[in-house]
């Protein structure tokens, strides 16, 4: 399962909004190499699922995940931050070994 803070969420409603939409979209969240740390996270809006999806929901929100990213991915709760250390989105995964200084790239 992956998991929505709060915080996470209402940053997802304030984009979608400055978008023009009020409904609460589809996030799909997947795994890509590179990074300094070697695996990177990606995160986007997407309105289309796959047969292959894994689809969680949270609070509302829709997850949409491809089998291959599951396995890096499953127990991660997807936060915000806006305070002095960096402002976004933020992946806190426990099947990370490892993650760089930015938290935009990890390792298992």
């Amino acid at each position: 399962m992956i998991t929505v803070t709060d915080k996470a969420k209402e940053k997802i409603i304030e984009l979608r909004q400055k978008d023009g939409k009020s409904e609460l979209p589809n996030i799909r969240v997947s795994v890509k190499g590179g990074g300094c740390s070697g695996l990177m996270y990606d995160l986007t809006f997407d309105e289309l699922t796959n047969p292959a999806d894994q689809i969680f929901e949270d609070k509302g929100v829709k997850i949409l995940v491809d089998k291959k990213s599951l396995l890096y991915l499953l127990g991660t709760t997807l936060d915000f931050s806006d305070g002095l250390n960096g402002k976004g989105f933020q992946f806190i995964n426990p099947n990370a070994s490892r993650t760089c200084g930015c938290g935009e790239s990890f390792s298992v």
